[in-house]
């Protein structure tokens, strides 16, 4: 209850502040000489961005119950949450995250490590899949980014997913989810591209990159790093 009433108060704070601004601008529009503009709030202005759909909301989560606050929260404010991160509990509300067109970007296998963590499971990305929501997986440290290729091959164990659904939760799907699709996140004519050779199926844990091409826009020829072997 207390973030509910912290949103709300915040972004019903925001909603009069671009009130007085578009007051303020019709009033210059029509001449008024005296018109005062209001004082600008650079707090409430990231706000009135988000009620504009300027600006994408990416909020942390965990708790079912927090996930349906947030979400009936930004359909009474008019704006749509981009992407639930964690969101550890979300196989509960998977058919409200979907009907409010929310993503979630979770974890593969990691669950009861404290208490708001303590209902999560390792087939709630599955279950979120299966009920149309755009899901990716989080590595949340530089150390498991390292091995999301590992983590997505988890969910074919944990839910059953396709290989080709498995491989979208690390590459199409994080791309949808920041609004980046258009220019990356899969192996089409016209997009940027990091692209990973294996010497085996990229799920397996016997398998490594033998070559990478990084950052290699569509007009330019590839720039080809090999990997370094140790003698």
């Amino acid at each position: 209850m207390g973030q509910e009433e912290v949103l709300r108060d915040a972004f019903t704070r925001a909603r009069n502040y671009k009130r007085d601004w578009d007051e303020y601008r019709a009033a210059q529009s029509r001449g008024e000489r005296n018109a005062v503009p209001p004082r600008r709030d650079l707090q409430l202005e990231p706000l009135v961005e988000v009620l504009e759909g300027k600006r994408f909301v990416h909020a942390h989560s965990y708790r079912g119950d927090e996930i349906l606050m947030l979400l009936s929260v930004a359909e009474e404010f008019g704006f749509r949450v981009k992407t639930l991160q964690h969101v550890l509990e979300g196989y509960k509300v998977a058919p409200e995250i979907a009907r409010h067109g929310a993503g979630a970007s979770s974890f593969a296998d990691s669950w009861a490590y404290k208490l708001e963590a303590y209902d999560s499971i390792p087939y709630s990305s599955a279950i979120m899949t299966r009920a149309g929501v755009v899901v990716s997986i989080n590595s949340d440290s530089s150390e498991r980014a390292r091995r999301l290729n590992i983590d997505a091959a988890k969910m074919m164990k944990y839910g059953g997913l396709t290989e080709q659904e498995a491989l979208r939760l690390i590459t199409l799907n994080p791309a949808i989810q920041l609004g980046i699709d258009a220019r990356t996140g899969s192996i089409d004519v016209g997009k940027d591209a990091d692209i990973a050779i294996w010497n085996g199926h990229p799920f397996s844990v016997y398998s490594r990159v033998d070559q990478t091409y990084i950052d290699q826009p569509a007009t330019r020829q590839p720039r080809r790093r090999r990997r370094h072997r140790r003698r």
